[in-house]
C-alpha cells in the first residue's frame, strides 16, 4: 500500500507526516541531483568550456556598437607604409621623427608598441635619447615565457633597469586554448625576467599616465586587485564564467571590447609623417603606435573573429587600445568590469535548471508540450544570458544549465516511461492472477451448484452493519445500497481532519469454507491492488483501504459528491453535448484500458458528475461482482456474468467480456443521451441484431460513423479499446444536432 499512499498524499486525500513538498516527488529529486552531478562533472573536466567560450564570443559580436573612444588615437604602420619606407624594421630615424611630430601636439601619453631593443640605424642615438628624456613615451617589452620558444624581449636600452617599472609596459597578452584573446592581463610578477621587469601592462601604464594628469583621480592597487576611482577590478579566478582551470597568474580581468575594429580615430604612419593629421586629433589623447601590416603577423584572434578566423583578426596595437579604453571607461565613466558568479553559485544554477527539466518531464509528459516547454526554457536561458551580458556586463553560465535542462527532462520522461511499462507489466500480471483466481473460484462454485442456486433463490441476509468503527477508523453512518451478498455504506474517516466522508463496500462471500475463502481472499486482494492503482486518475475514486474482518471483506473508497449521469440523461442532448459527453467518458476509460482492465459495468448510474469541478467520475469497478453475483447480475452455468442489460453487449452477457465491451456500453450511453430512449428499448434490426438508432435522431455523418462502430453487435467490428475510439471522437466537430 506504500505506492498508493504516496498517490493519496499527492491527491490531498491524506496528509504527509513529515515536511515534503508535494510538487517535488522523489524521482524528480533523484533525476535532478543525478543529472546535475553528471553535467557538473563534465563541466569540471573542461569539456563544456569551448561551447561556453563560443557563446561568450557570440555575445560580444552581437552587442550593440559603441561610440569611438575619443581619448585614444591609433597610428598604424600599414603595408603601404612599409612599402613607402622600403624596409622593415622601421629605421630608428623614422620612429624618432614620428615621436617628435606626435609629442609636439602635446598628447597625454604615447605608447610605442614596436620593440626597440636592437639598433635600427640610422638615428639610433636620437631615438634612444628621446625615449630616455620624455616620460610621455611608454615603450614595450616582453616577459619570458615558460619555454625557450618564448624568449624575453627587453625594453629600449636607454631606459635604466631601475626605471623600467615606471617607464615601460609589458606587451604580453594572454591567449585562451583556442588562440582567442578574452582576458586583459594588467599586472604580472615574472621571476624569470632579467630586463623586462615591469609589473604593469602596456595598456595599464598608458591609462595611468593619462589619469595621473588629473589630481582628482584615485588609483589603488593591492593584492585584492585594481581600483580606479569607484570601480574595482577583482582578481580573475581560474573558473571565471565559462572557464575551467584557466591560467589566472598575475592580475587579470575579462577584456571588455569596445568595437570590432579601431577603438577610436585611426591614422597611418604616412599621414603623421606628411603632416596630414590635425594637432587637435592628438592633443590630450593616448596615442598608440603599432603595426597592422599582415606581413608582420602581429594580429590576433578575438571574439569578433568568429568563424572567419583568417581575415577577421585584430592588430596587437588595437587590442592594447581596447584594454586602455576599458581602464579609462572604468575610471572616468564608472563602467565596471565583466562580472561572473563564484563556483558554488554556478553549481547551484546548474542544479536549478536540472530541477526545472525534471519537473517539466514529470508534469508535461506529452512529447509536444514537453518539447515546447524545454525549447522555451532554452530560449529564456540563452536570451537571459545575452540580456545580462549586454545590459549588466555579467557572464552567467548557459551551456551547462541548458544541457542539464534537456537531459533531466529527457531522463525524467524515460523514467516515467519505464515506470509505466513496469506498471503495465505488473497490471498484466495482476489481471492474469485475477483471472486465474476467478477461474478457480468458478470451479469451486460449480462443485456445489445446488448450494449456489439455493443461495441465489434465497440470498443470505446481512444481519446488520459492521462494527460501528471499522478497522478502528471508519465510522458507519448509513446504508447507501444493498444486494444479496453485500451492502454499501456511507462512513466517516475518524483519523483525518474534519472526519471526511468515504464509501465502505461490505462484501460477503457466498461460502465460508476455508478453501473457498482462500481463493476469495486472493481474488479480493488482487482486485484491491488494481483498484488502488486505477484510483490515481483524478476521475476515478481512490481506494483508501481494504480490510478483512470476521471472514468478510471491506473496500473503503473516496466519496464522490455529485449527481449520477442518469439525472442528466432524463433530457435529450444536442449533438454538441453528446460529443462532449463521449469524449469525457472515453478520456477516463482510455486510462482504464491502458492498464488492461475491463470495467464490465459502464452505465449512467456508475458515472457521477462531480459537484466540485463538474467532471465525470467513473465508479464501481466490480470488485464485489467478481467474488459473488449480486442482484443486477446473473449466472449462466458456471460463469459469473457481470453487466447491466441494455449496456452490456452479447459477448459480455455470455461471460466473455473484452475491452470493446466497455466501448459498446459507452456508445449506448451516448445514444441514450441523443435519443432519450433507454438502450433496451432502442429498435434493432431483427436480421443482424444491430441497433437501428438513426431512425430516432439525425446527427452528422462523422458522429454516426463513430457511434455505429462503437455499438456493433460483433465485438470484432468495434473499436478494440478506448484509445482508438477517443482518437476518432477528438476529430469530430461540435455542430448542433437536429433532434427528431
Amino acid at each position: 500500500m506504500l505506492l498508493g499512499s504516496c498517490w493519496r498524499i499527492a491527491r490531498g486525500v491524506e496528509t504527509v507526516p513529515y515536511p515534503w513538498p508535494k510538487w517535488l516527488p522523489i524521482p524528480v529529486l533523484a533525476t535532478t541531483v543525478g543529472v546535475a552531478a553528471v553535467v557538473i562533472g563534465v563541466r569540471q573536466l573542461g569539456l563544456l568550456q569551448p561551447s561556453e567560450l563560443s557563446l561568450y564570443d557570440f555575445y560580444v559580436r552581437s552587442q550593440p556598437p559603441r561610440d569611438p573612444d575619443s581619448r585614444i588615437l591609433t597610428v598604424l604602420v600599414t603595408e603601404q607604409d612599409i612599402q613607402a619606407q622600403k624596409t622593415w624594421p622601421l629605421p630608428d630615424a623614422t620612429v624618432a621623427e614620428l615621436l617628435t611630430r606626435l609629442n609636439a601636439a602635446s598628447p597625454r601619453a604615447i605608447g610605442l608598441d614596436i620593440f626597440r631593443d636592437l639598433p635600427q640605424p640610422p638615428g639610433h642615438d636620437e631615438l634612444q635619447n628621446m625615449i630616455r628624456i620624455n616620460p610621455r613615451i611608454i615603450p614595450v617589452c616582453k616577459s619570458p615565457g615558460e619555454t625557450v620558444e618564448q624568449p624575453e624581449v627587453p625594453p629600449p636600452p636607454s631606459i635604466p633597469t631601475a626605471q623600467v617599472p615606471e617607464r615601460v609596459g609589458f606587451a604580453d597578452i594572454p591567449l585562451d586554448s583556442d588562440g582567442v584573446i578574452r582576458r586583459n592581463l594588467f599586472v604580472i610578477n615574472n621571476p624569470k625576467a632579467q630586463r623586462c621587469t615591469t609589473p604593469f601592462s602596456f595598456a595599464l601604464m598608458l591609462a595611468l599616465r593619462y589619469l595621473e594628469q588629473d589630481p582628482s583621480q584615485t588609483i589603488k592597487l593591492d593584492d585584492k586587485g585594481l581600483t580606479l576611482n569607484d570601480v574595482h577590478f577583482p582578481l580573475l579566478t581560474s573558473d571565471a564564467g565559462g572557464y575551467v582551470a584557466v591560467d589566472d597568474r598575475g592580475m587579470q580581468t575579462l577584456l571588455k571590447y569596445r568595437s570590432r575594429t579601431a577603438v577610436g580615430p585611426t591614422v597611418s604612419l604616412t599621414d603623421v609623417l606628411t603632416g596630414r593629421v590635425s594637432e587637435d586629433l592628438i592633443r590630450d589623447r593616448v596615442v598608440l603606435i603599432g603595426v597592422s601590416a599582415p606581413s608582420i603577423k602581429d594580429t590576433f584572434l578575438t571574439p569578433y573573429s568568429g568563424s572567419d578566423a583568417v581575415t577577421q583578426q585584430m592588430p596587437g596595437v588595437v587590442v592594447h587600445g581596447q584594454m586602455v579604453s576599458q581602464f579609462l571607461s572604468a575610471a572616468l565613466e564608472g563602467e565596471g568590469p565583466i562580472w561572473y558568479w563564484p563556483v558554488p553559485l554556478v553549481l547551484g544554477w546548474i542544479l536549478l535548471w536540472a530541477g526545472v527539466g525534471s519537473i517539466l518531464g514529470w508534469w508535461l509528459r506529452q512529447p509536444l508540450w514537453l518539447g515546447g516547454a524545454v525549447v522555451g526554457g532554452i530560449i529564456v536561458l540563452f536570451g537571459g544570458g545575452f540580456g545580462i551580458f549586454v545590459m549588466a556586463s555579467g557572464w552567467i553560465p548557459v551551456v551547462p544549465p541548458a544541457i542539464a535542462l534537456v537531459l533531466s527532462s529527457v531522463g525524467m520522461v524515460g523514467y516515467v516511461s519505464y515506470q509505466a511499462q513496469q506498471e503495465q507489466k505488473s497490471f498484466r500480471e495482476k489481471v492474469q492472477e485475477q483471472e486465474k483466481a476467478l477461474a478457480l473460484l468458478r470451479s469451486l462454485m460449480a462443485e456445489d451448484t445446488a448450494a449456489l442456486n439455493a443461495a441465489l433463490r434465497e440470498p443470505t441476509e446481512i444481519t446488520g452493519k459492521p462494527r460501528s468503527l471499522l478497522s478502528g477508523r471508519y465510522k458507519i453512518q448509513k446504508v447507501l445500497g444493498s444486494g444479496g451478498f453485500g451492502r454499501t455504506y456511507l462512513a466517516q474517516d475518524t483519523q483525518r481532519p474534519g472526519n471526511p466522508l468515504c464509501v465502505v463496500k461490505h462484501l460477503r462471500p457466498g461460502r465460508t469454507d476455508e478453501r473457498f475463502m482462500q481463493v476469495a481472499r486472493r481474488l479480493f486482494n488482487t482486485e484491491a491492488e488494481i483498484l488502488e492503482k486505477l484510483g490515481r486518475h483524478d476521475q476515478i475514486p481512490l481506494l483508501l483501504a481494504y480490510v478483512e474482518e470476521n471472514r468478510e471483506f471491506y473496500l473503503v473508497q473516496e466519496f464522490i459528491d455529485g449527481v449520477s449521469l442518469s439525472e442528466e440523461l432524463k433530457r435529450k442532448h444536442t449533438e454538441a453535448e453528446a460529443i462532449q459527453l463521449l469524449r469525457e467518458i472515453l478520456e477516463v476509460l482510455n486510462f482504464v484500458h491502458s492498464h488492461y482492465v475491463i470495467h464490465r459495468d459502464i452505465k449512467p448510474d456508475n458515472i457521477i458528475r462531480r459537484a466540485s469541478d463538474r467532471k465525470l467520475v467513473l465508479i464501481d469497478f466490480g470488485a464485489v461482482k467478481q467474488i459473488q453475483p449480486q442482484e443486477a447480475e446473473r449466472t449462466q452455468g458456471s460463469t459469473v456474468v457481470i453487466g447491466t442489460m441494455g449496456y452490456a453487449p452479447p459477448e459480455q452477457l455470455s461471460g466473455q467480456p473484452t475491452l470493446s465491451s466497455d466501448i459498446y456500453a459507452v456508445g449506448m450511453i451516448v445514444l441514450q443521451a441523443l435519443t432519450g430512449i433507454k438502450p433496451r428499448d432502442l429498435p434493432r434490426d431483427p436480421r443482424t441484431g444491430e441497433v437501428d438508432w438513426q431512425q430516432c435522431v439525425t446527427v452528422s455523418e462523422g458522429l454516426a460513423v463513430v457511434l455505429n462502430k462503437m455499438v456493433k453487435f460483433n465485438f470484432s467490428d468495434r473499436y478494440p479499446s478506448a484509445k482508438e475510439a477517443l482518437q476518432d471522437a477528438r476529430r469530430l466537430g461540435t455542430p448542433a444536432a437536429s433532434v427528431s
